[in-house]
């Protein structure tokens, strides 16, 4: 059985049809941001509930040394070169190297004139 259907008349049928499945997904992106935003502020209600029942750390004196990184090796003396550089200079090595920065030990890094 064939059902023969103006064309005007199954223009609108489509149009509607694409309404309704463009409402629906407009509904259902709606849900899903109001469910992230509940969860957030959820995850932030805990967080501070939790810093607030944590104890305050006490003062480390002046004079005691900074701990280091994991995997990381001391200090590191700088001569004529800036952080930002020596850190990148620290990647690209350990990059070439194809080791992780943690298991390289650099000593001193010196800007050569």
């Amino acid at each position: 059985m064939y059902f023969k259907m103006p064309v005007g008349e199954a223009l609108v049928y489509a149009l509607l049809g694409y309404a309704v499945v463009f409402f629906g997904i407009c509904l259902l992106m709606a849900v899903v941001m109001i469910m992230g935003k509940i969860f957030i502020a959820k995850d932030k209600k805990a967080a501070a509930a939790k810093a607030a029942a944590a104890p305050a750390p006490a003062a480390a004196p002046a004079e005691a040394p900074k701990p280091t990184a994991p995997g990381s090796a001391g200090e590191l003396k700088l001569h004529d070169v800036e952080p930002k550089t020596a850190a990148m200079i620290m990647a690209i090595v350990a990059d070439k190297m194809g080791k992780p920065l943690n298991e390289l030990r650099f000593i001193s890094i010196k800007e050569v004139k």
